[in-house]
């Protein structure tokens, strides 16, 4: 028989959930109040106690009630702090458990897709997912199964919240450790995000894909061109953070590849530097970007990438100069419409680095641009015949 406390206790959990069965929209808000402020932080049997043995009921209520409103819920980050207080609480695994089994993974996931919540909705759920994703491996692969990973890069690439990336990027740098049969899927995600619009997502993304090299081994060819294509950023952190992914992978078979990129990124096609340079004033509806064009941009994010990489090894620099790089930073230094195209080059190519290109008149400019200088072919023949066989 129950003790006349426990009568009591339960009949109080009877009372407090048939009110939450019979209250409306703004009233349930309130309780959800109340209960934040009240159970912030505790554990298991804390729960357990405030509502006699009974907090799995309240917590099926909450999933049943998400499931039902998160489409047009308004008080939608209310509910989702509400349910992170049971999958945080401490001891509390079996409240993961009733909360998966009831399909609120699923419900997490597709908030992130819906126009309707606000960052901050979505923010909370990247937050539950997080607490998913920690309790072990088989939680990170059951939501990389349920397609978490482009839900995820999706929010990333289109958040215009700085906070919640940031939240989606531990996320994804999460599930991208130890979880060995979806490693290669969060990689790729990643590399998908790199010709987004969002600067924010950009950074994030290279970082987390350098923290990510160690365990996924040779990069794939396919990261190249989305590597090198984000070297066209106007943000000097999205250039910074490509750049230590380039250090990154130039102790892999793919190293090549990205170096030849880089050197053909200095003489880029005439063609399309001329078509960049638009007078905004004579057409208000182009773009801010044409002065200066983005290939110029790319030419001496290229010229600072070439001479951090050769500067680290010597055996990147030779094969650098195999590749003619010689030739591509002298043109980049005769590039008189872009400053810090003339900057980088000639630090690259250390000649009176920091003021030497200030002094190039117009003549000797394209005396430079249309140089055909081959380091490699003239070694090679200044090289006695015996030393070349």
């Amino acid at each position: 028989m129950t003790s006349v406390n426990e009568q009591e206790a339960i009949r109080k959990l009877m009372v407090f959930l048939q009110e939450w069965d019979n209250a409306h929209k703004v009233a349930r808000s309130q309780i959800l109040d109340n209960f934040i402020k009240s159970n912030d932080k505790k554990t298991e049997p804390d729960l357990e106690l405030e509502f006699s043995q009974g907090a799995s009921l309240f917590l099926a209520r909450l999933t049943v009630w998400l499931r039902m409103t998160y489409t047009y819920s308004t008080c939608l980050s209310k509910l989702l702090r509400s349910i992170g207080i049971f999958l945080s609480a401490a001891g509390g695994c079996r409240y993961l458990t009733e909360f998966l089994q009831m399909g609120g993974l699923l419900v997490l996931l597709e908030i992130l897709g819906l126009n309707h919540p606000s960052e901050e909705d979505k923010r909370e759920s990247v937050k539950l997912l997080q607490l998913i994703a920690d309790t072990g491996r088989m939680y990170k692969e059951l939501i990389c199964e349920n397609y978490g990973v482009q839900s995820l890069t999706k929010f990333l690439a289109t958040s215009n919240s700085a906070e919640a990336q940031k939240d989606v990027q531990v996320l994804l740098d999460c599930l991208g450790h130890e979880n060995p049969k979806y490693q290669n899927q969060v990689y790729k995600g990643l590399i998908a995000v790199l010709p987004c619009a969002s600067p924010g997502a950009q950074q994030l993304a290279l970082q987390t894909l350098g923290n990510m090299q160690a365990v996924v081994g040779e990069a794939p060819a396919v990261l190249v061109e989305p590597v090198l294509g984000v070297l066209r950023s106007v943000h000097p952190e999205v250039q910074c953070a490509a750049i230590q992914l380039l250090k990154t992978l130039m102790s892999h078979k793919v190293r090549t590849t990205l170096l030849e990129g880089l050197v053909a990124l200095l003489t880029p096609p005439r063609k399309e530097a001329i078509a960049g340079c638009i007078d905004t004033d004579k057409d208000p509806t182009s773009l801010c970007l044409r002065k200066p064009v983005l290939v110029y941009i790319q030419q001496a994010a290229a010229a600072k990438a070439i001479g951090e990489l050769a500067k680290e090894s010597a055996e990147v620099a030779n094969e650098l100069i195999q590749l003619r790089v010689v030739h591509g930073l002298i043109v980049a230094a005769g590039n008189l419409d872009h400053m810090a195209s003339q900057r980088h080059a000639s630090i690259s190519l250390q000649d009176s680095a920091e003021t030497w290109y200030t002094k190039i008149n117009p003549l000797q400019a394209k005396e430079l641009a249309c140089n055909t200088v081959d380091i490699p072919g003239d070694m090679a023949r200044m090289q006695p015949t015996g030393e070349q066989e």
